[in-house]
């Protein structure tokens, strides 16, 4: 079985779809749509702009979904399965029929525009900690003060922790004597995926709500569960925890494998996921559309 996989926030780059908008009309056609919904030429910024235009909130995300989900229609693919991580839930649920194009860059840009205003109420970050048990990680964490909480489950070994600033870079302490290989401060702009993100969780959980989703065409395992969903009522639930849910990608990419995958291929830019599910699973086949 054929599952799809969509990437999150990081994987842009300046020329992204530059190569598509190019040689398919129907790409330059949803770009261009592209552009009118979002009131700017976002192409503009995604094939010429500099590495800091692209990082601007309400670029990156509608940018990497962009990407994946024009992308994805050229390919004229089939998937038995999709999922996405984070933001790339998104583009997930617009490639099995669950979201409207449209439906789906209005929801990813309100999204990026809630998310930039939680990161602004209170000091908070994010942290990578390498070459520790989950359940270690987990359990440091529940014994510092302030909101520090596990939040992307990407592979055994990687595990990014969220939460108010003090909170992350006084649990980075405990777990590198703990006997993580690193555990390192990222550079992103809030605490993604915890209880910091609430006030976006409540913004966007609106905008969901008042978005109508049509039953996919295959499931979708989605962030916060880790399993395959079908039910347009319970994928619009899941989506709207996920904002301060744990993103469970090493538990979503095996129960992916436990349902029949047998190949993955990671659709928009870059080879983040790939690699990812390789260190899960090295015996599943990978591509990189």
């Amino acid at each position: 079985m054929k599952a799809y996989v969509f990437p999150g926030q990081g994987a842009q780059f300046t020329g992204m779809g530059k190569e598509l908008y190019e040689n398919s009309a129907e790409a330059k056609e949803l770009f261009e749509k592209a552009n009118e919904i979002l009131g700017f030429r976002i192409t503009d910024i995604m094939f010429e702009g500099s590495a800091e235009e692209l990082k601007e909130t309400k670029v990156t995300q509608p940018a990497v979904f962009l990407h994946s989900v024009i992308l994805f229609k050229t390919l004229n693919a089939q998937p038995d399965m999709v999922a996405g991580h984070s933001l790339g839930e998104f583009s997930a649920l617009v490639a099995n029929g669950a979201l409207r194009f449209e439906d789906g860059l209005k929801l990813v840009s309100q999204r990026a525009m809630a998310m930039q205003k939680a990161c602004e109420i209170a000091p908070s970050t994010m942290a990578a900690v390498l070459n520790l048990e989950d359940k270690v990680v987990e359990d440091i964490c529940t014994e510092i003060d302030g909101v520090v909480v596990a939040a992307n489950y990407n592979c055994p070994g990687q595990l990014v922790i969220s939460g108010e600033l003090k909170a992350v870079e006084e649990a980075c302490e405990k777990l590198k004597a703990a006997g993580a290989k690193r555990a390192l401060i990222l550079p992103v702009g809030g605490a993604f995926h915890s209880p910091m993100m609430e006030p976006a969780r409540e913004e966007l959980a609106a905008a969901i709500e008042a978005t109508s989703f049509n039953i996919p065409s295959c499931p979708v395992y989605q962030n916060v569960t880790a399993s395959a969903v079908s039910d347009p009522a319970e994928i619009k639930k899941n989506l709207i925890a996920q904002l301060t849910g744990a993103v469970k990608w090493t538990q979503s990419v095996n129960q992916m494998i436990a349902d029949g995958a047998t190949s993955f291929t990671e659709v928009g830019p870059g080879k983040v996921l790939v690699g990812l599910v390789k260190k899960i699973n090295n015996e599943v086949e990978t591509i990189s559309a």
